[in-house]
């Protein structure tokens, strides 16, 4: 048996053993934000101090954002937020319509 099959099927018999996707509810969630908050977000014009993070990513897709960012002139931890920035954008305009 692979090693990811063995994760797979260890995640499984934790998750009925333990009975959790019996507390798995699908009533709405509010994540709602203050205008303000909101806007400047919205806006991009917020002076912050940038927070480290951990994130696994495929090593395939460092290599492309890596690619990427060198054609585009910019170091790829800057192409990565101006992603997220962006999608974060977005998702905040489709939720506000």
């Amino acid at each position: 048996m692979k090693k990811e099959e063995k994760k797979s099927k260890d995640w499984i018999s934790y998750y009925e053993n333990h009975d959790l996707l019996r507390e798995i509810t699908y009533d709405p969630v509010d994540l709602s934000l203050t205008k303000g908050l909101a806007n400047d977000i919205r806006s991009t014009k917020r002076k912050r101090k940038l927070k480290n993070v951990t994130i696994k990513l495929d090593p395939l897709q460092i290599i492309a954002i890596k690619k990427l960012s060198t054609m585009k002139s910019m170091p790829y931890q800057t192409l990565i937020r101006h992603w997220l920035a962006e999608g974060i954008k977005q998702e905040m305009d489709s939720v506000a319509k």
